[in-house]
């Protein structure tokens, strides 16, 4: 089933969960590729959801959309950030999209009449996939993910698909355990027991680990290299120093103090085609993490930030990436902080009023009515103090809504989303997805994935983009009504980008003669930003959100 003379490389996850699977992945397929590889990643989801489009992002943090339209992920965003590349279906995979497959496999009488089990045909289905994907994406090299940790029983199949390659192709498999070496504060020396329990655990698999990533507060010693070669059977030169950084960005360069590319070329026996040219994702980080640059202090008034007493910030993760990348690229310091909009809802426009500390504010993407109102109170704010504001999906609707309220004096205008009844219904559900809703459909339904946009001449939009014809990601049922346009637009409001039949409004703004910067997009540009070609329309904000201190 696998191509004989492909490459595998399996990262895997021991200790604890959130270790940093995902930037070791990232961090490889990027310095094979820079070595002259072609290379895909793949991440391994091992939950029963066919994909990530139905899960709270409170719990599981954001939902990437590839430019397919396929709902994943956010690993699959960093994947895409440090390739710089579009990533394709045949990269992602579940249980739920394996069990699927088996299953109408076998109800089409694919099987011939066998007892379909979990060993061969799951395992075979999950080794067909991994194929598959090397193969649509014509690579050399797959650096496969596995989710979860060691020892969980969800994963256990994908581990063992893994090792079954590793014994089919010996020389053309590897494993990488990602793994934690605590640092107790009572003992302050770093502890190498848990990884070796891991790796114990990883064996118990029948698979033994190529490669241990250590991920630490402080890098790892000479002493405990040696401790953990000896106890887990891995050479120390394969021992990969991870601690703590400002940045993930500077994890690939990392990685490279201690040769981990030329590491894996070695025991992949591949050839160096070229030394890895990191200069411009150097100059990237090294700009990333300059505490010294000006600094721009930007909101984010969102509401999925509720988990226990801790801030959740991944739910937003694109989007914070994508304001650290224009960041980098004007040269400023991106100060982000977190402002719960359902504390706003609470304390109306006295609560509103902390927003005039920021130099600009952005309301992201969301569902429902909690905090809505919060984050209607907090465009208002925005727009009648003049602070440069950016409205993501929902953030748009909600600022075309407060513009009706406010402006229009449309004083119940709100979206049949949250209001069925509402008698200015601004934003309305797309007709196409009105039987969706209707027939309980909401897995895989949205309009998702890449659509065009056409943008007028003289507008912001068309003058950060330059050009006229652009191509975003969208994920969202809900749309501007059509029937209020014409009177948004005589009352201030310009749409300056829509779809190509002029039916859709994707970009909404206010003329710069009117505020220094207020714009709102149905798609989703923070899918698309990336750490050496920033996003134009975060870089356009963040350069008026400096240029608003200034006047300021």
């Amino acid at each position: 089933m696998a191509k004989e003379g492909h490459k595998y490389i399996f990262v895997l996850g021991g200790v604890m969960s959130g270790v940093g699977k995902g930037v070791v992945t990232s961090s490889i397929g990027l310095l094979l590729q820079q070595k002259g590889y072609p290379v895909n990643l793949v991440k391994v989801d091992p939950y029963l959801n066919v994909d990530a489009g139905t899960m709270n992002p409170t719990e599981h943090g954001e939902t990437f959309v590839l430019r397919s339209g396929l709902e994943t992920d956010q690993d699959m965003g960093n994947y895409e950030r440090f390739l710089g590349r579009d990533l394709t279906n045949e990269d992602y995979m579940t249980s739920g999209m394996v069990y699927q497959s088996v299953i109408s496999r076998e109800r089409a009488l694919e099987y011939g009449g066998k007892c379909v089990e979990a060993i061969p045909h799951v395992r075979d289905e999950i080794l067909r996939r991994i194929a598959a994907a090397a193969s649509y994406n014509g690579s050399r090299v797959s650096v496969i993910e596995i989710g979860g940790t060691i020892g969980d029983f969800q994963n256990a199949l994908f581990i063992e698909a893994a090792r079954v390659l590793k014994m089919d192709y010996p020389d053309d498999v590897l494993f990488v355990i990602v793994s934690y070496l605590p640092t107790p504060g009572t003992l302050g020396e770093m502890k190498t027991k848990p990884t070796q329990t891991a790796v114990r655990d990883l064996n118990s698999y029948g698979v033994q680990p190529d490669f241990i990533v250590a991920r630490s507060k402080e890098p790892i010693d000479e002493k405990r290299k040696e401790k953990l070669s000896i106890s887990c059977s891995v050479r120390k030169d394969r021992i990969i120093s991870a601690p703590d950084i400002s940045s993930i960005y500077e994890a690939p360069l990392n990685f490279e103090k201690d040769k981990l590319s030329d590491a894996l070329l070695t025991a992949l026996k591949l050839p160096e085609k070229r030394k890895a040219s990191l200069a411009a994702w150097k100059k990237f980080a090294t700009a990333v993490a300059n505490k010294r640059a000006p600094e721009v202090h930007i909101a984010i008034v969102g509401k999925y930030f509720d988990t226990g007493d801790f801030v959740l910030s991944d739910a937003y993760l694109s989007v914070i990436e994508a304001i650290k990348f224009s960041a980098a690229k004007l040269g400023l310091q991106a100060k982000i902080s977190w402002v719960n909009s359902k504390d706003i809802e609470k304390g109306g426009a006295k609560a509103a009023s902390i927003l005039n500390a920021y130099q600009g504010i952005i309301v992201p993407g969301g569902f429902g009515e909690s905090g809505v109102e919060g984050k209607i109170k907090a465009i208002q704010y925005a727009r009648e103090h003049k602070i440069p504001y950016f409205g993501l999906c929902y953030g748009m609707q909600l600022m075309v809504i407060e513009y009706a309220r406010n402006v229009l004096k449309l004083k119940d205008a709100h979206t049949t989303e949250i209001k069925k009844s509402t008698p200015y219904p601004i934003v309305d559900v797309m007709l196409e997805q009105k039987k969706h809703l209707a027939d309980n459909k909401y897995g895989g339904t949205m309009r998702l994935g890449v659509y065009p946009a056409y943008l007028k001449k003289g507008t912001m939009a068309r003058a950060a983009y330059k050009q006229e014809l652009v191509e975003e990601r969208h994920r969202h049922r809900y749309e501007i009504n059509p029937n209020y346009v014409k009177q948004l637009e005589e009352a201030g409001l310009v749409f300056s980008g829509t779809s190509p039949d002029g039916v859709l409004m994707e970009i909404a703004e206010l003329p710069r003669t009117t505020h220094p910067f207020m714009l709102g997009t149905q798609f989703h540009p923070e899918l698309q930003a990336r750490p050496l070609t920033p996003h134009p329309l975060f870089t356009e904000f963040l350069r008026t959100a400096v240029s608003h201190k200034r006047k300021k």
